[in-house]
């Protein structure tokens, strides 16, 4: 049995919460600015009702954080668990970054020795 921690099920929310185009696009917009359900709405062509659901999960994934002003919702982007999708994905960045400098490496050793005649230049 594989056993996750806090962060991996924070994590899997998070892609499952970015793995939705709309939701990209509410995250987007919300970079930008503030914005209320019914204006995020309004923008993606939806029913607010559609948009409180989209926003429901980015909520539960810790990406967006909501606030009742009067009988308006408020939405905001969740900085905290951005940075910690970004720092996944940046050790994994680093690690591939790794990887093709050392097939770029390969490759030119190659490369030198096809354009020597096959000799070793070493």
């Amino acid at each position: 049995m594989v056993q996750c921690t806090h962060q991996q099920v924070d994590l899997d929310a998070a892609f499952a919460a970015l793995a939705d185009p709309t939701r990209r696009g509410v995250l987007e917009q919300l970079g930008r600015s503030e914005a209320s359900i019914t204006k995020l709405a309004d923008r993606f062509g939806m029913t607010p009702t559609g948009m409180k659901k989209h926003i429901a999960i980015l909520e539960a994934a810790g990406l967006v954080t909501t606030e009742k002003v009067g009988r308006v919702r408020r939405c905001r982007v969740g900085a905290d668990r951005l940075e910690d999708v970004a720092a996944w994905v940046e050790r994994y960045q680093q690690l591939w970054d790794a990887r093709f400098r050392a097939l770029d490496d390969v490759v030119a050793a190659l490369r030198n020795k096809e354009n020597t005649g096959g000799q070793d230049s070493t």
